[in-house]
């Protein structure tokens, strides 16, 4: 089949490599926008518009899906399939009925569960010990459209959003690769069920302030689906500080509580304390919680808030 890709971030890029390597034809790319980087505000290309230039795969880089432009040079490339992997914007339908077998996308949750645009961060943070990727034809209605395939994944007490993404990433370029196959053969998605349904919508900074009043479970899986970002935060001492990796103990502390110990430390929560595995304090970079607890030189006493 002739395929157009549509994605935009590096968790894209192992789907393209294995396209690139499957029996498809593919003959363009599709992106977001470059967009400014840093304090300098560089334009930085996405990963996927790298990956294309570096290949000599057309780029097609619309502001908006629905610029005519766009539509113009996507009906000249004339697709069979545009399978898609978290490209970042709506399409307008008159889009997605371009291709007669329609837009396929990879969406890493196990649907009809976590459907939106944070389904790694959102599980993990809800503590679930399976998740997975699954292969469906987009329709309007996000995220709802019905299914080709799936594949599950374990997580483990200590996977982060970033870990896991990563593995579904990899595993789900062979599952996308396999369902175009299926679809070159002729096979037909079916409907997602009614029951189970759930949303992920993207995480705000306001979502993942740590509330030290809460459960320790709580926080040790909402530090881990915050991890690499946006990042669990807290305050101490006037400043923001990241929490990116905590374990349950059994010990027990007043909330917010640090007790910075020679070989760790420990935080107090709404049940037991947590041990902070690996920290970020402002303007620095991550690093061993006991490290930070030895060079933090803290007097005693002393709290997140």
């Amino acid at each position: 089949m002739r395929l157009v890709f549509a994605g935009t971030p590096v968790t894209a890029v192992p789907s393209l490599d294995a396209i690139a390597a499957s029996t498809h034809d593919l003959v363009g790319v599709v992106t977001r926008p470059a967009s400014p980087q840093g304090r300098s505000a560089r334009l930085v290309p996405s990963p996927v518009e790298v990956w294309a230039r570096e290949h000599d795969v057309e780029v097609l880089t619309p502001e908006n899906p629905k610029d005519r432009d766009f539509c113009d040079r996507l009906t000249a490339l004339a697709p069979d399939c545009c399978p898609v992997v978290a490209y970042g914007a709506l399409l307008p339908q008159r889009t997605l009925d371009l291709p007669a077998h329609g837009w396929v996308n990879l969406h890493y949750s196990l649907l009809p569960a976590y459907r939106g645009a944070a389904p790694v961060q959102r599980a993990l943070m809800d503590g679930v010990r399976e998740t997975g990727a699954t292969t469906f034809r987009i329709v309007r209605e996000l995220d709802a459209g019905p299914l080709y395939g799936f594949i599950t994944e374990p997580v483990g007490p200590l996977d982060t959003a970033g870990e896991v993404l990563d593995r579904l990433s990899r595993r789900g370029a062979d599952l996308l690769v396999e369902t175009l196959d299926r679809i070159a053969l002729g096979a037909e998605p079916t409907p997602q069920p009614d029951e189970g349904v759930s949303y992920a919508a993207k995480l705000e900074l306001d979502d993942v302030r740590v509330d030290w009043s809460r459960p320790a479970h709580e926080l040790a899986d909402l530090v881990r689906g915050a991890n690499p970002e946006p990042g669990a935060w807290t305050m101490l001492a006037g400043e923001r500080f990241r929490i990116l990796l905590a374990q349950v103990t059994d010990e027990d502390l007043p909330a917010g509580v640090i007790d910075a110990r020679r070989r760790e430390v420990l935080v107090g929560t709404g049940t037991t304390a947590l041990r902070l595995l690996s920290v970020q304090p402002v303007g620095k970079k991550p690093m061993g919680g006991a490290d930070w607890g030895r060079g933090a030189r803290l007097s005693g006493g002393e709290a997140f808030a």
